[in-house]
């Protein structure tokens, strides 16, 4: 194990490197009397693979090609995923259209659908299994729960682990990350209303530690939770009123979608049109649900001043 990474009771934490900067992740290792599970196989476990005890079986939060990297290396035991998200195993066809890049951006979808198979080792499983909300996984002493939380995708869902012999708990919150770039809802199965419930359900549940997929690794303590909880749902706010700023002129989607709202200009990302349109087109929706914002002739949008 590498001595960046951090246990705590039954559960070990594989810190991924540059702190689980994407595409790298955290992922984790849980050990029961009975059973090992590993939570999210990133990109790094392959150079850590025979270092790994036995594991029972893979936990997947979702299916995003980051949090499904090693999954090859565990080709022998079961894959489990919510039900809405279990079916990327199934095809790569299947897995593509949970980004939607198809039908909106060819190019983008060609080139990332090569990544999927060179850069993160997709493999299909179509025996993988599904699980729901509140299901449960019992390795011996140590449980876990499932607690689904759409938005990132329509399957995302977080693990609440508990065990025996203590009053301490965790929760690994997936992609719910509490980074500094938000919540990202910009794929296909993403919903940005979803989102923002998720969060809510994930404010209340009081545990002593909050372990992420990428960057944060672990918080100890309700506080320091809620502090970094608070900073990351107001990214969703400062988009939309960064979006009502910009349409104080008529703008199409294609203009605001150059503009980038989610990601900043200079990132060299391959995929951000499609994200933008998708993340902003959500917004526009609920604001002109709102009233504050009019469609124009020629699907162009502008502010309602009042």
């Amino acid at each position: 194990m590498s001595s960046e990474d951090l246990s705590l009771g039954p559960v070990q934490v594989l810190r991924g490197e540059r702190g689980g900067k994407y595409p790298q992740g955290n992922s984790l290792l849980i050990r029961g009397d009975r059973e090992t599970v590993v939570v999210d196989p990133s990109l790094g476990l392959s150079a850590r693979r025979d270092r790994l005890p036995r594991v029972d079986r893979v936990l997947n939060s979702h299916c995003h090609e980051d949090h499904v990297a090693g999954n090859h290396l565990f080709p022998a035991v079961p894959w489990h995923a919510h039900e809405l998200d279990v079916v990327g195993f199934r095809s790569l066809d299947d897995m593509m259209a949970i980004y939607g890049y198809d039908a909106s951006s060819p190019a983008v979808a060609a080139t990332f659908r090569e990544s999927l198979v060179n850069d993160f080792h997709w493999v299909a499983r179509p025996d993988a299994r599904a699980f729901r909300d509140g299901d449960g996984f019992d390795l011996g002493g140590v449980r876990l729960r499932v607690l689904h939380t759409p938005g990132h995708t329509r399957g995302h869902s977080c693990f609440l682990v508990d065990w025996d012999g203590s009053t301490d708990r965790l929760v690994y919150l997936g992609d719910i990350d509490l980074t500094s770039f938000g919540p990202y809802y910009g794929d296909a199965w993403s919903d940005l209303e979803d989102f923002e419930r998720s969060l809510e359900r994930v404010r209340a549940l009081e545990v002593r530690w909050y372990a992420t997929f990428h960057h944060i690794g672990v918080l100890e303590g309700r506080a320091a939770f809620l502090e970094r909880l608070d900073r990351f749902t107001a990214k969703i706010a400062e988009r939309e009123q960064r979006l009502l700023e910009f349409l104080a002129d008529p703008r199409s989607l294609d203009e605001i979608a150059r503009h980038r709202f989610v990601y900043r200009p200079e990132d060299p990302v391959s995929f951000a049109e499609p994200v933008e349109r998708r993340s902003m087109a959500q917004h526009l929706e609920r604001l002109i649900t709102r009233g504050a914002v009019e469609v124009l002739p020629g699907d162009r949008f502008r502010r309602v001043v009042a």
